[in-house]
């Protein structure tokens, strides 16, 4: 049978990926031409599950910088309040390394596996605003007047997406009231003693930093977030380097070391939404943002778009699409399957912005205190349902240590 996809980020195209292995695929794709935007991307063991089951697990890998720890850091003081070691016992537990990647190069990957599919067509220009569906089939409807018929539609077009605007009618994201500001600069200008393997948090009163190499190691993604109360939305507008210097005062010197070396600086007001239960209509369905958008803080969005694909292929694999109700179903499933995961995804990212990342005062000594106290083994509990799950399982049976490049 032949499934539709709006949106071709990606979670558009691990879904194409996915689903092609049984059935034609076409992919629309609002832009004139396929790419994607941003900066680094944190991937867990669980996105490594998926890529794994996805074919293209090798190739991603390739592109990864392996991270040594997730380190916490007190922003205003420089103390080091925790560590989660991400080496050999960490990846023997979870079966997969915690890595992180250029957005770029991920997407890349992914849109390399496309191009090699033959099941696979990819078309640009072609922004869907609409759908339309019978008992046999659904059509997708762009801007221009184009239709396209499958036997079902997968809304991946984002966390403003026209297909859930239909499907759920939930008006615009919530805005967070939290500005991000990003920068990429290449690693030989930061100090030797200061190119830390590692992904680093410092956490102050309401903005905290995060910094990690990027592009084979070749770059330092820097992103800091203040909890400005924004309410207008903004996305990638550059911004002045002595402007967001000048948002956070508090810096100890190190952390103040690394911000001052950012340049070209581009900003975002962070949005999500809360968790809806139902995201499938009939032929239609949602996936990552679409279905259920998040905050960057627990750094699974990505994560969670490529679970949905590989739930979402498994489950339309034999499918035959010939209007007997068999496709509504599936999707179903589909959607009962992920939802509590993706909505406990959802509220912890928010959650780790109020209670770690941006507390003040008592509430921050309190929470420097409760990390301090985790063992090794703790920290591991805290993430086992995150990082431990296997929507897709790995392709190679090894330890997993052998399983980086």
């Amino acid at each position: 049978m032949k499934v539709l996809i709006a949106g071709g980020g990606i979670g558009g195209l691990a879904a194409a990926l996915s689903i092609a292995r049984h059935h034609r695929v076409v992919v629309l794709e609002r832009r004139d031409t396929f790419g994607e935007l941003g900066a680094g991307i944190q991937l867990g063991p669980n996105a490594f599950h998926a890529l794994d089951s996805l074919g293209v697990g090798a190739a991603a890998r390739r592109q990864a910088v392996y991270t040594d720890e997730l380190r916490f850091m007190d922003g205003t003081t420089g103390q080091r309040v925790a560590s989660m070691p991400l080496t050999s016992a960490y990846r023997t537990r979870f079966g997969n390394p915690y890595a992180v990647v250029h957005r770029g190069d991920l997407y890349q990957t992914l849109l390399d596996g496309c191009a090699a599919e033959r099941n696979i067509t990819l078309h640009t220009n072609c922004s869907v605003t609409r759908y339309e569906q019978d008992p046999d089939s659904v059509t997708a409807i762009t801007d221009t007047g184009l239709r396209f018929t499958g036997s079902a539609l997968v809304g991946a077009d984002g966390i403003r997406s026209a297909v859930r605007g239909q499907l759920v009618g939930d008006g615009a994201p919530r805005v967070s009231g939290h500005t991000i500001y990003r920068s990429v600069i290449p690693m030989e200008r930061v100090p030797r003693e200061l190119r830390w393997n590692t992904v680093t948090v410092w956490a102050g009163p309401k903005w905290h930093f995060v910094h990690y190499p990027i592009g084979s190691g070749k770059f330092l993604n820097l992103a800091v977030t203040r909890d400005d109360g924004a309410r207008d939305v903004v996305v990638g507008r550059p911004a002045e380097r002595t402007h967001v210097l000048s948002e956070f005062p508090e810096l100890s010197d190190t952390a103040r070391q690394l911000l001052e070396l950012g340049a070209d600086w581009k900003e975002w007001v962070l949005c999500d939404r809360d968790p809806v239960a139902r995201w499938t209509d009939g032929r239609v369905t949602l996936l990552g943002d679409a279905a259920h958008p998040m905050l960057q803080y627990a750094a699974q969005g990505a994560c969670m778009a490529l679970e949905d694909a590989v739930l979402i292929g498994r489950l339309l694999a034999d499918a035959d699409g010939d209007g007997d109700g068999d496709v509504p179903q599936r999707l179903e499933k589909y959607n009962a399957e992920r939802y509590d995961r993706a909505a406990r995804a959802q509220l912890v990212s928010r959650a780790i912005g109020e209670q770690l990342y941006h507390p003040a005062g008592d509430a921050a000594a309190a929470r420097n205190t409760m990390l301090s106290t985790l063992t090794v083994d703790e920290l591991y509990d805290k993430v086992e349902w995150l990082h431990g799950a296997r929507i897709g399982e790995p392709a190679c049976a090894a330890p997993p240590v052998c399983r980086l490049p």
